[in-house]
């Protein structure tokens, strides 16, 4: 006679989330993009108004995801480097140099004075040589990532400012304009460009040994060299994929502005791109990555900054936002810290 009334009342309680999706890796990052926009809406008038002119989309979300466009680049670099356990603090100077070379090629008139094609052929080399320097003094001189990386992010945006004599060069040259601030089906074209690059290091991580390989070396370098992988050749393959990725940022970067300014361009991106990374759930011990995580890590990033402009807070206060951000994923990635959590809530 008690089976019924109890049957009744389970089926009035909400069924309970899968024990799976509760531990998604990537449920932490959508819940604090949730809790971003949320605010954006009840703070922000008109915050999710899409509005169509001269066939193109406008609106608060397009300019969020428009202008995080060469963030997620860098996070997707950034990603792989870190799943070696590595770390590439030069990124921000990689985008400046990049885009120094396709504007001083480009030059200042109507009339580009190298091919635009060329002039961005040549932009992306020097970004993979510098990634390719990087690679070399980590996997065959043995440096310290952050170490190596650290004289590129010197040198590098030092040479930036020495081909421009530290001044900004502006470029006039409309063909230029499209990579940065081009629209595609009405969308910003930037987007149809991180897309593309996303969907092609996606398939090779999934569809190719790659992407198992680069775990087994963030895991342990020394077990996947005894197992026969070329540990140091992955090692400069994602060095010279994450300036790879940096170098089409700043030429991004570059094309918005319509002009390369050495002194300024990518300015502390690097910290951002390993803030996005840890945010979208990669480890920072190497082994475990998300590019899908490591893109919405670029996201809350942005919108986070959308949010403190909008709201009038100063721009200061987002340093220190970041600041506290970065601590939480620290703590949140220590295990000595999840321990100690889990004893004060058994206790």
């Amino acid at each position: 006679m008690t089976a019924a009334p109890a049957q009744a009342a389970s089926k009035d309680k909400p069924a309970p989330a899968p024990a799976w999706l509760l531990r998604h890796p990537l449920l932490r990052p959508l819940a604090a993009l949730a809790v971003l926009l949320l605010i954006d809406l009840l703070a922000i008038p008109g915050f999710f108004h899409l509005s169509i002119k001269d066939g193109h989309l406008y609106g608060s979300l397009v300019d969020i995801v428009n202008r995080a466009a060469p963030l997620m680049l860098a996070a997707l670099g950034m990603t792989l480097v870190i799943a070696t356990r590595g770390i590439d603090i030069s990124v921000g100077a990689v985008v400046a140099l990049s885009g120094t070379v396709a504007a001083m090629l480009i030059g200042g008139a109507a009339q580009a004075q190298t091919p635009l094609g060329w002039a961005m052929a040549a932009a992306m080399g020097a970004a993979l040589l510098c990634g390719l320097w990087n690679g070399v003094l980590v996997a065959s001189l043995g440096l310290q990532p952050i170490v190596a990386t650290l004289i590129l992010m010197v040198a590098g945006r030092g040479l930036a400012q020495l081909l421009t004599d530290g001044q900004i060069v502006t470029v006039y040259h409309e063909p230029f304009f499209f990579l940065g601030g081009g629209h595609v089906a009405g969308l910003p074209f930037s987007l149809t460009v991180v897309a593309v690059v996303f969907a092609v290091i996606a398939l090779m991580m999934r569809k190719t040994a790659l992407g198992l390989f680069i775990q087994a070396v963030g895991i342990n370098p020394v077990a996947a060299r005894l197992a026969g992988l070329k540990t140091a050749s992955l090692i400069v393959f994602v060095y010279v994929f994450c300036a790879a990725c940096a170098g089409l940022a700043g030429l991004m970067i570059s094309s918005n502005i319509k002009s390369a300014d050495a002194n300024n361009a990518g300015l502390l991106l690097e910290l951002d791109a390993i803030l996005a990374v840890t945010l979208g759930g990669t480890s920072l011990a190497g082994g475990k990555f998300s590019l899908v995580g490591s893109v919405i890590g670029a996201l809350i990033i942005q919108t986070l900054t959308y949010t403190i402009y909008a709201l009038g807070v100063p721009p200061e206060v987002n340093m220190v936002v970041k600041s506290v951000v970065v601590f939480l994923v620290c703590l949140s990635q220590s295990a000595q810290f999840k321990h100690l959590f889990s004893r004060a809530r058994s206790a």
